[in-house]
């Protein structure tokens, strides 16, 4: 059973996995875009899959890292993040281009990562 002593520990794991995520989930969104191949496992939403998945894994960790954090400054934060992360897409002209449905899927993903967090500790708290 989690307890408080245990939330405070996944807190503390959190803000050390947060920043190290983020990083590299920056870099991701941002290298040069590159010819994509034809795998088993493409189809052609895979690209909104993917940014709901890395968003939904980004807003888990922030709350995990912030606990107290109120969902309006969390959510601001998370879409703040997403629409430059988009825009910069955009104005690098690296082979990437701004989606509105990227964004989207972001939001998604952040909220499910929110929620999924919530869900847990109310679970097994």
């Amino acid at each position: 059973m989690i307890t408080k002593l245990s939330l405070d520990k996944i807190s503390k794991i959190f803000s050390k996995i947060l920043p190290i995520y983020w990083a590299f989930l920056t870099y991701m969104l941002l290298k040069p875009g590159e010819e994509n191949h034809e795998y088993w496992f493409m189809f052609s939403g895979i690209d909104k899959v993917l940014h709901l998945s890395i968003f939904a894994a980004l807003g888990f960790s922030f709350i995990a890292a912030f606990p107290k954090i109120k969902f309006s400054y969390f959510f601001q934060i998370i879409l703040i993040y997403g629409f430059l992360t988009e825009i910069l897409q955009e104005e690098m002209g690296l082979g990437r281009s701004m989606e509105t449905l990227d964004i989207v899927a972001d939001t998604i993903g952040c909220l499910l990562g929110y929620f999924s967090y919530k869900l847990l500790v109310k679970r097994f708290l």
